[in-house]
């Protein structure tokens, strides 16, 4: 892990505290009323110091961590189930479609020299290959598997379990309500829903009007995901919603500073610009340090490929400085890359 980018979450700007912004999941008392949402390949250990590196409060999300790959002990596993200390509160999301082996999953995430301060179970993902298995999106089909599953998990730990779910698995099967209300029956301490069906997948636009209200009937703690992108349109989708928090995931891309914003935005009134192209490419090379840190130059390189058209937005000729970042093979090409960039500015 980068020792630099760590170093610099230790000295955090301190917000007041507002009660307004906190949240109670079972026993886990949160100072933030925003959320890091997981996203699979993207909130690994060094994305998630970056975050952290902003925001002191926030709950931070790990990816979507198999339970059939926990249970395999593959060395490739060992990765994924990382943490460090200032990244608490942290909720390890995991994956699957069967009780006892979801129950077996979390057990084992407890046995963690740092364990989670929340576990949440992925209902949500939409990914055909996630779907075709029965996980994700697809239990909200099942919602009796989706309650024993919850049930399960809830009577292997001691710490609150949460669950992440849709409005629905098409627009002809909106189910959100029923659903919200059988996980809340089953045990869940709050629940996070993404404002788009499966169908949709990350196209159109977040419904944020359809959750509007469900606070009347689900008394735990509720977070709205989707299309939160800035400190405006996360107040304006509070005020829509009506909900307790609020979940961010792609909005981070490219600006990891995002959610520290957006809670300064929340408690003051105050809007802090977004970073310069300058600023935002220093972010880029402090990441890859970061990821050749944990995985190796030679994994961190391919990897990082999905991030860089979000560091670079808005840079002329972007196309052509996105193929030469996506087609180099080693460290230095990338960083002398995004010099010229930030040369340029």
């Amino acid at each position: 892990m980068n020792q630099n980018l760590q170093q610099q979450t230790q000295s955090l700007p301190q917000l007041k505290d507002n009660e307004n912004s906190q949240i109670k999941i079972g026993d886990v008392t949160l100072k933030s009323c925003v959320m890091l949402a997981p996203m699979a390949g993207i909130t690994d250990l060094p994305y998630r110091q970056l975050i952290r590196r902003f925001s002191s409060n926030s709950l931070l999300t790990t990816e979507m961590i198999s339970s059939e790959m926990l249970m395999q002990n593959r060395k490739d596993g060992n990765k994924i189930l990382e943490n460090l200390e200032n990244e608490f509160p942290l909720s390890y999301q995991i994956s699957g479609h069967k009780p006892h082996m979801m129950a077996t999953a979390a057990k084992k995430l407890m046995d963690l020299e740092r364990k989670p301060s929340i576990i949440d179970i992925n209902m949500g993902c939409p990914v055909r290959k996630v779907v075709c298995g029965g996980d994700g999106s697809a239990l909200m089909r099942t919602p009796q598997i989706a309650c024993d599953i919850v049930k399960a998990v809830k009577d292997a730990v001691d710490i609150p379990v949460t669950v992440k779910f849709r409005l629905g698995y098409t627009v002809s099967e909106i189910n959100f309500k029923e659903f919200a209300s059988l996980m809340q029956e089953s045990g869940a301490d709050a629940m996070t829903i993404h404002c788009r069906t499966r169908s949709q997948m990350y196209s159109g636009v977040a419904d944020w009007q359809a959750i509007a209200g469900i606070k009347k009937y689900i008394s735990v703690p509720v977070y709205a995901n989707g299309d939160i992108t800035s400190p405006q349109k996360a107040k304006e989708c509070l005020e829509i919603t009506g909900v307790d928090g609020i979940a961010i995931g792609r909005g981070t891309l490219g600006s990891p500073d995002l959610i520290h914003r957006i809670e300064h935005y929340l408690l003051t009134g105050e809007l802090i610009e977004e970073a310069d192209i300058q600023t935002k490419i220093k972010w880029a090379k402090e990441h890859i340090d970061a990821e050749v840190a944990l995985r190796g130059e030679k994994n961190a390189i391919p990897f990082m490929r999905k991030f860089y058209p979000y560091y670079i937005k808005g840079v002329q000729n972007a196309a052509a400085t996105r193929g030469t970042l996506m087609s180099a093979t080693d460290y230095k090409t990338i960083i002398d890359e995004l010099d010229k960039i930030s040369q340029m500015f």
